[in-house]
């Protein structure tokens, strides 16, 4: 038996399970369990490689480190609104990984530089590339994160883009999320960095400090808020070191783990109209200097309609734009619950039908929850959790009413009832 028909009749099989049974002799069994454990997880996140016979999968923490397909896919339609397709001659990604990023935005340009210092990264990314037909792909095995910005000023020419993944892990294994802290540092390195690309995309923590980041680094142009099905995963910064811009433009995306067609048809709303989310969900606006004031509503019009923003606006911090370009009003400046009369199509979050505003007097709570044993509730300040009101409302979770425990403009507290 070799490699490849051990991995093929256990590809489905506990890894745990199987790692405690004695392989047959001759196979490797750590890069075997590898491959098993690695298909295993692509299924799911990367189902395009998983479906491609021979594929080498790496160890464990890169694959989990590594970016899902949707939101590779989403990358590689920015860096194809950023540079013409003559001008995409030289991509350099210098923290290559597993090489999913690459291979996706690889695919735009006539060249394309990966590096990496691990070597065994390396000997996976040349097989796949191989694999995946990248010829144009060039693999390199650097030693240093210095030896990036040394490496950048040689390979990269004009109307070049520059990405990096720095590894968000100090040298004993913990989590780190400000750029200062990760590897390599992009604050000290920005000056080599701009001097040998038109544009640098950056991929960081999704628990980055955005504001703080937009003032350590210079001409950042855009920012990339990436949720997948509702949940935050990644933000991308985008340095432009051509002409100055007007301001740092805000994209939001949340996309669906079934939209992987970049030509899809599923809703999007683009204040610029310049939507990179592939047809996901998503929420653009240009930030400048002036001070947003939101909406608030105070009762003017008829409620019909609550809105509750995605995770990418709320990140992002830019949900008080929502009032001005889509006509939604706010129920209270820190609540960051939206309403409206008329329907919005394309609000990027979820959409609530109002059936009752209530407070939370015992005749209020009585007429709010009559006929009704279960719902599913959220707080937006509020002062009590989910569970502490769950418990108050004596309510089982579940069910299609939507409960709101929310503060209105004046102070007061309410609890809305609503049905998607």
């Amino acid at each position: 038996m070799t490699n490849e028909e051990y991995i093929d009749k256990h590809r489905t099989d506990n890894v745990r399970a199987l790692a405690l049974k004695k392989a047959p002799e001759g196979i490797d069994a750590l890069w075997c369990l590898q491959q098993i454990e690695g298909w295993q997880q692509a299924r799911r996140k990367l189902p395009r490689w998983a479906a491609t016979e021979g594929v080498w999968f790496p160890p464990r923490i890169s694959m989990e480190q590594c970016s899902s397909e949707a939101t590779a896919l989403y990358k590689q339609r920015v860096v194809e609104r950023l540079l013409s397709e003559a001008e995409r001659d030289l991509l350099a990604d210098f923290t290559g990984g597993f090489g999913i990023d690459f291979s996706y935005m690889a695919s735009s340009f006539r060249k394309a530089v990966y590096v990496e210092m691990q070597p065994h990264l390396c000997d996976i990314a040349r097989h796949n590339f191989d694999l995946l037909g990248m010829h144009h792909a060039v693999v390199v095995n650097d030693r240093s994160p210095i030896d990036l910005a040394l490496y950048a000023a040689e390979a990269c020419s004009s109307h070049t883009l520059v990405y990096l993944d720095p590894a968000r892990r100090d040298d004993v294994g913990r989590k780190v999320v400000a750029l200062e802290d990760c590897t390599p540092n992009v604050v000290t390195l920005q000056d080599e960095l701009r001097r040998c690309a038109r544009f640098v995309v950056l991929k960081l923590s999704p628990m980055l400090d955005i504001t703080q980041a937009v003032r350590q680094l210079r001409n950042v142009s855009q920012v990339h808020v990436v949720s997948v099905q509702g949940e935050c995963k990644e933000v991308l910064l985008v340095i432009d070191n051509g002409e100055r811009s007007e301001g740092v433009t805000y994209h939001c995306a949340d996309l669906r783990l079934d939209a992987h067609d970049v030509s899809g048809e599923n809703e999007c709303f683009s204040v610029l109209g310049n939507d990179v989310s592939g047809g996901n969900e998503c929420f653009s606006v240009l930030e400048n200097d002036e001070r947003v004031v939101p909406d608030i509503w105070t009762g003017q019009f008829e409620a019909h309609y609550l809105y509750e923003p995605n995770a990418s606006v709320l990140k992002a911090g830019v949900q008080d734009y929502l009032c001005q370009h889509l006509g939604v009003a706010k129920l209270h400046a820190m609540s960051n619950l939206f309403v409206s009369e008329q329907y919005v199509e394309g609000f990027p979050g979820r959409a609530f039908r109002i059936e009752q505003i209530g407070d939370f007097s015992k005749a209020g709570l009585k007429q709010m929850l009559s006929g009704i044993i279960k719902a599913n509730l959220t707080v937006r300040n509020f002062p009590a959790t989910v569970a502490e009101l769950r418990k108050r409302l004596k309510l089982k979770e579940g069910g299609d009413v939507y409960l709101f425990a929310t503060t209105m403009h004046d102070g007061k507290h309410a609890i809305i009832r609503t049905r998607k």
